[in-house]
């Protein structure tokens, strides 16, 4: 079976998530190379492994996560659509079972807050580990004294932020500290609100309430409800 060092030891993966990176980063988006990818894959593997599915599942979570992002080599328009196509080829060529590169290329396909939707546990916690990576470490480093932009500024004012599950609440959380000498939290939520209730769904998708906190104040919450 196709394991996550698998896919990172590929070098055609390898490429593609570098030269995502680099596209996006001359459109001014925030950081979406390997650091990115490995927190994504790490995370959606963790959230799905606290809330007890199988080891098989954890790993295609982790796969997705490392490859969601392949499809910004081409645009950012409708990345998730093309980053499917792109990871369903890829795979098959690595000799993966249908029926996982299914499960993965779905996940990665529905990540995207203004297409997609938590249509599978894989799924959903792709969308959490995704939408969860939020941190001054993503911004870019101007070469000069222009102003960031809104994505750069609201990282740059994140100064930590930790996605964990609560399993005696039954609870996924997301605890953001927030500068805002930097910027206020409104401009968080003016980049991030479709985001968070995307969570919001991911979570319920997965029998879980979604809690986000910024500087310790409870922003969004749902009543806990799954459709299994």
């Amino acid at each position: 079976m196709i394991t996550l060092d698998d896919i990172k030891a590929d070098p055609v993966f390898q490429t593609l998530i570098e030269r995502s990176n680099a596209y996006l980063r001359t459109q001014g988006y925030t950081e979406h190379g390997l650091r990115h990818v490995s927190y994504v894959a790490e995370k959606a593997a963790e959230v799905l492994s606290q809330l007890g599915f199988d080891e098989r599942t954890v790993e295609l979570a982790a796969i997705a996560g490392y490859l969601h992002d392949v499809g910004n080599v081409f645009n950012r328009t409708n990345h998730s659509i093309t980053g499917a196509v792109l990871a369903y080829q890829e795979l098959r060529r690595m000799g993966m079972d249908v029926e996982e590169i299914s499960t993965v290329t779905t996940a990665i396909g529905n990540h995207e807050e203004s297409i997609g939707r938590a249509v599978s546990p894989v799924a959903a916690a792709l969308i959490l580990a995704d939408k969860s990576d939020a941190h001054r470490t993503r911004a870019n480093r101007l070469p000069d004294d222009r102003r960031p932009g809104i994505h750069d500024r609201v990282n740059l004012a994140i100064t930590d932020s930790r996605l964990y599950v609560d399993k005696d609440e039954r609870t996924i959380n997301l605890e953001i500290s927030f500068d805002q000498r930097i910027c206020q939290i409104m401009d968080f939520f003016e980049i991030y609100l479709t985001r968070m209730e995307m969570c919001k769904e991911a979570s319920t998708v997965l029998g879980c309430r979604f809690r986000l906190l910024i500087n310790g104040l409870e922003f969004l919450g749902n009543l806990s409800f799954s459709y299994s």
